[in-house]
């Protein structure tokens, strides 16, 4: 089959490589007819190299359709139109039963001290061949796949079940959003653009939008989100608090993480990291390794006093410095964490499969492109060309 496979920093290429198999009773495979390009994915594109290996399959939201499965497997069939979750989980453990399905005590990536297994992310996550591929095996299937309609609606009406739409509801859900409080989403990105959606769904009086990109300013605007031009601000927090009477929002949700512009020193050392051998890299990032934290930073200081800040972006580093005094002295709330997508599944499915599309979950893609296309997705994704919000990726043309 053909796959997008990882070939050292910024290199990514189309290969073949063998067909996934059934190997565990509890195993699944599916025809993959949509993967998408996260904003996750663009960490390994340039960062985290040193825990990945050349031909390693990408991809961590996909959909596509029952082709074959284990002799456990009883929940779904061959031909069963399917939604694959990002994380890996048994749905019967003790943190599964809790809810906690990214942190699956069967799946646990153990050696190096993580949660639950991902889909092609890396060893730190078990090192699992992703969906950026003609076929994807499923492993805990029984517990791992959500069924949708067969019917004639594009694939983005539910494809964004794998990842966007839970990891946007669960920052929200976090983020203690109540009816006509005041919310502020950094970046607008696919996560950061359906995580104000939500918030408004759920009934935010305020949600204010910041970001530097025209096209996702404009985006988000069409969903009735106050925009920031983060530009055009000399000091983002305080404009924040001047659109809310000076206090700040109830809660700010962080949706940029590790990557986020306006840390230079931190940029520069993920660039170097980038290129030092693997043997080197890893240890610097497991034991000393640091993010750009101007969009964290900016949400602590934004938010009123006695809110929450939500951290939907992801981080990885390990002695990330915080200013400990000020979230102390404000009373601050945080959360965050993977999303535990199989948890918010009963909540988002009707949303999804409603025709009034009340998310908005249609006007989310910008770009639908042959697999064989993926390697120029990603370097237009990262560089944020052509007004690029959301790739989607079809392995059948």
């Amino acid at each position: 089959m053909r796959a997008l496979t990882w070939q050292g920093p910024e290199n990514v290429r189309v290969d073949d490589v063998p067909d996934p198999k059934i190997l565990e009773p509890t195993d699944a495979i599916i025809e993959v007819t949509s993967t998408a390009v996260c904003g996750s994915d663009l960490h390994l594109y340039s960062v985290l190299g040193a825990f990945i290996d050349p031909g390693d399959v990408l991809g961590h939201e996909t959909m596509g359709v029952v082709r074959e499965v284990g002799a456990d497997v009883t929940d779904v069939s061959v031909g069963d139109r399917v939604v694959v979750p990002f994380p890996i989980a048994c749905g019967v453990c003790r943190m599964c039963s809790r809810g906690l399905h990214s942190q699956c005590e069967t799946t646990q990536v153990r050696e190096y001290g993580s949660g639950a297994a991902l889909f092609g992310y890396t060893k730190l996550y078990g090192q699992v061949p992703g969906g950026q591929a003609q076929y994807l095996r499923v492993p805990h299937a029984q517990a791992g796949l959500i069924t949708v309609p067969d019917d004639d609606e594009p694939d983005e009406r539910y494809l964004y079940l794998s990842d966007v739409l839970p990891t946007a509801w669960q920052g929200v859900r976090y983020a203690d959003v109540e009816p006509g409080s005041s919310v502020a989403v950094l970046g607008l990105g696919p996560v950061g653009q359906m995580a104000a959606r939500v918030a408004r769904f759920l009934g935010a009086g305020q949600v204010i939008g910041v970001d530097r990109v025209p096209e996702r300013l404009a985006m988000a605007a069409r969903h009735d989100v106050q925009v920031l031009d983060s530009r055009e601000a000399d000091d983002v927090p305080e404009r924040i608090r001047d659109l809310t009477d000076g206090r700040g929002p109830d809660a700010v949700i962080d949706a940029v993480g590790m990557e986020a512009h306006g840390s230079p020193l931190a940029g520069a050392a993920h660039r170097v990291m980038a290129k030092l051998p693997d043997d080197v890299a890893g240890p610097m990032m497991t034991h000393a390794g640091i993010d750009r934290l101007a969009a964290l930073r900016t949400a602590i200081s934004s938010v009123r006093r006695g809110g929450t800040v939500s951290i939907s972006g992801v981080y990885g580093g390990a002695k990330d410095p915080l200013p400990l005094l000020e979230m102390f002295d404000k009373h601050l709330t945080l959360r965050m964490g993977q999303a535990n997508v199989h948890r918010w599944v009963e909540d988002l499915l009707p949303l999804v499969m409603d025709r009034e599309d009340p998310l908005g979950a249609l006007d989310l893609r910008t770009h639908r492109l042959d697999l064989e296309e993926a390697p120029a997705a990603y370097e237009m994704f990262q560089k944020k060309e052509d007004g690029c919000i959301k790739v989607v990726l079809d392995p059948r043309t």
